[in-house]
């Protein structure tokens, strides 16, 4: 066991644990933090993406000692109820989500690209999207989310 601070959504956060335990079982078994699912478990899927030092990664297969002192922001990270991050905004409004199962790490990976590349093109969203599978068939619709949360973020 080894004692694991980070940063989680803005917040110091320390835990106690094995340092090969993953995040995903520490994030959704140990602090409550249950946004990120559970798919692959291999890291290929998405639909546990959080974003480490600003880039989507895969919690499933990441030991907790990679994390340390590190910046993780999960999907309950990215906005509040009162105040919905654009993508958030922009997903409800493009109806761009069925079951729901992927859409954490789906928004995970777009906020992770809008952060790198503020203006992408439809090819770019759909490349930062590859790693993220959707079995609705929701696509078409989530690109538009992501070039609508752009769009509305360029404009502020």
């Amino acid at each position: 066991m080894a004692v694991i601070q980070f940063q989680l959504n803005g917040t110091s956060t320390a835990v106690d644990v094995a340092p090969d335990q993953t995040l995903l079982d520490v994030l959704r078994g140990r602090l409550g933090v249950t946004g990120s699912h559970f798919g692959c478990g291999a890291g290929e899927c998405g639909a546990c993406h959080v974003m480490v030092g600003g880039r989507a990664m895969a919690s499933c297969d990441m030991p907790m000692w990679s994390v340390a002192d590190q910046d993780v922001v999960t999907v309950e990270g990215l906005g509040t109820v009162e105040h919905p991050h654009p993508l958030q905004r922009a997903f409800i409004a493009e109806q761009a989500m069925q079951c729901g199962y992927c859409v954490s790490g789906i928004l995970i990976s777009a906020a992770a690209l809008l952060k790198r590349n503020p203006s992408p093109t439809e090819a770019e969203v759909k490349a930062a999207l590859d790693r993220n599978l959707c079995r609705c068939g929701s696509h078409n619709r989530i690109v538009r989310a992501v070039l609508r949360a752009a769009s509305e973020m360029a404009s502020r």
